[in-house]
């Protein structure tokens, strides 16, 4: 096939991946501290948080169409955090309590950790899967060190989160996914660079890096 008859492909957008990946929780964010009271009321604090749930829900599923429609497709990574989003979230505006949300996260990186170093193990790079094209030029043994780095990662970013459901309140909690989690996770993925460049990481493959981080 020539190249004038190949299809085009979508264009793929890094910040968009990031928008796609991250906007639910900053609109889950915004929702909740807009409608969170000025002095300390449970019932308040409830409402503020249901509102700011089906926000969540909401932005879940248009995040999921954004990148069904922009990319062709969304990765099984996304489509497993939708799913867990609407169903803890609906817990979580049926009976009431934060718990439901702040257990998802944990349960996304316990999953995912858990799946990649399994995978690391047998010899199979499942990372490779998630991520596609997005690094272009690396070799098998680049995405099996990237796949099993991740997974501890992934582990380690469980351990934190129910660190921090246990000893902060919600309002903390919700801060410390912004603040704490992304930042991290974005200094891990450029940590990861000098490895992949080792192992054939192109240079146009780190300027077209997708978001690693399932979107929590």
């Amino acid at each position: 096939m020539s190249e004038e008859t190949k299809p085009a492909e979508k264009p793929k957008s890094g910040w968009l991946n990031i928008a796609v990946d991250y906007g639910p929780l900053l609109i889950f964010f915004g929702v909740y501290k807009y409608f969170s009271p000025d002095e300390p009321s449970a019932i308040a604090e409830v409402a503020a948080m249901i509102r700011g749930t089906i926000a969540f829900m909401v932005a879940a599923v248009i995040a999921l169409a954004i990148s069904k429609i922009k990319f062709g497709k969304a990765s099984p990574m996304l489509w497993f955090s939708t799913v867990l989003i609407l169903g803890f979230g609906a817990l979580t505006v049926f009976f009431g309590d934060p718990v439901f949300v702040q257990l998802k996260p944990t349960i996304i990186y316990i999953a995912f950790g858990i799946a990649l170093l399994i995978g690391y193990w047998r010899g199979t790079a499942l990372l490779k899967i998630l991520l596609e094209a997005a690094f272009e030029g690396l070799t098998q043994e680049g995405w099996l060190k990237l796949s099993r780095n991740w997974g501890l990662f992934f582990l380690v970013l469980a351990g934190l989160n129910e660190f921090l459901r246990w000893y902060l309140d919600f309002g903390g909690w919700l801060a410390a996914k912004l603040w704490v989690f992304l930042p991290v996770s974005f200094l891990f993925t450029f940590s990861q660079i000098p490895m992949l460049l080792k192992h054939g990481l192109s240079l146009e493959g780190v300027e077209e890096e997708k978001s690693t981080t399932p979107p929590a």
